[in-house]
């Protein structure tokens, strides 16, 4: 079963101009299945913000885009090309482009090109972009999976933006496959599996169950869950959860055509929100892997407003 823990504790302080004593409640949330805490205080968003909004993002993209790696004129000439043995003419051309990261975290890692454009709106991001580029990802990881068998745990992600932590401001997702899972990709296996052992039941299809016509849920299509974080872990955190398979590479055309739908219908509210700069990680069991007790699930969030000369680089 499914639990949804909280805990309250409260902070206190004389606040000014009048310095009374005030009692704020901050909410301590527990992850159901991993039990990772995360904290909330709805006053926080009266908090004052010395941010400057008014600023020329559009003036400092534009400088960006001379020189820009992977728009049409330098794409050819600027990016890396794949070993014979990945890809035969060295870049996938479905979904634009798809070629190997020019300074990679791990043995196979890729960069998917997502248009000719230098920069989108996120209301400027149709499905059939995201579609484009999610085929071809799968495809080239399972081509490395082909030609490299013990290389089987895939991670299709997409940083928009350099408050996202994007070194290039032309859209483009990343994709790995490698040997051993992530830290955070282990744990929900373990913690999934856990859960199966003990309750006989997938927690991801619990955790859908348990949050279907909640305040959390936003909903569903044939392949996909959509629901509001309970514990979060940054800012309009949701959820994507699929209802019947557990890795990257089982994603077919109507599987990715259900995700493009729910990821534009969520960039377009982020637009309406303020929001121009976005984090999506996909957490994935291992290519080939039919488990009972876990489903592939991804996690999308915004990040601070982007302006010219700020980054989210670690």
């Amino acid at each position: 079963m499914v639990k949804f823990k909280k805990d309250f504790r409260e902070a206190k302080l004389y606040a000014p101009p009048e310095f009374r004593l005030e009692a704020q409640t901050i909410e301590y949330r527990f992850d159901p299945l991993t039990g990772i805490r995360s904290r909330i205080n709805v006053k926080r968003a009266l908090r004052l913000k010395q941010v400057e909004t008014n600023v020329d993002v559009m003036g400092f993209i534009e400088k960006t885009r001379v020189n820009c790696p992977f728009c049409p004129e330098n794409i050819e000439r600027n990016t890396p090309l794949f070993p014979r043995d990945i890809w035969r003419n060295g870049r996938i051309r479905d979904g634009y482009y798809v070629f190997p990261n020019r300074y990679p975290f791990a043995e196979h890692h890729a960069v998917a090109v997502m248009t000719s454009k230098h920069f989108l709106e996120l209301d400027e991001f149709t499905p059939e972009m995201i579609i484009d580029n999610i085929l071809a990802c799968v495809k080239y990881v399972m081509r490395v999976n082909e030609r490299h068998g013990r290389v089987r745990y895939p991670l299709w992600l997409w940083n928009h933006l350099p408050s996202a932590a994007a070194s290039i401001i032309h859209p483009h997702t990343q994709v790995i496959v490698d040997r051993k899972p992530t830290i955070q990709q282990k744990l929900l296996l373990k913690r999934s599996r856990e859960y199966f052992n003990k309750n006989g039941r997938c927690y991801w299809i619990d955790l859908i169950e348990a949050e279907r016509n909640g305040d959390r849920w936003i909903g569903e299509n044939r392949s996909i869950a959509a629901i509001a974080s309970f514990a979060p872990q940054a800012n309009r955190e949701i959820q994507l959860i699929f209802k019947d398979i557990c890795s990257l590479t089982d994603i077919g055309k109507q599987e990715a055509r259900d995700l493009a739908d729910f990821i534009s219908l969520i960039l377009k509210f982020y637009k309406k929100d303020g929001v121009n700069s976005f984090n999506i990680s996909t957490f994935s069991a291992g290519i080939g892997d039919s488990l009972e007790y876990y489903r592939l699930n991804l996690r999308i969030a915004s990040r601070p407003l982007f302006k010219p000369y700020y980054t989210a680089y670690g």
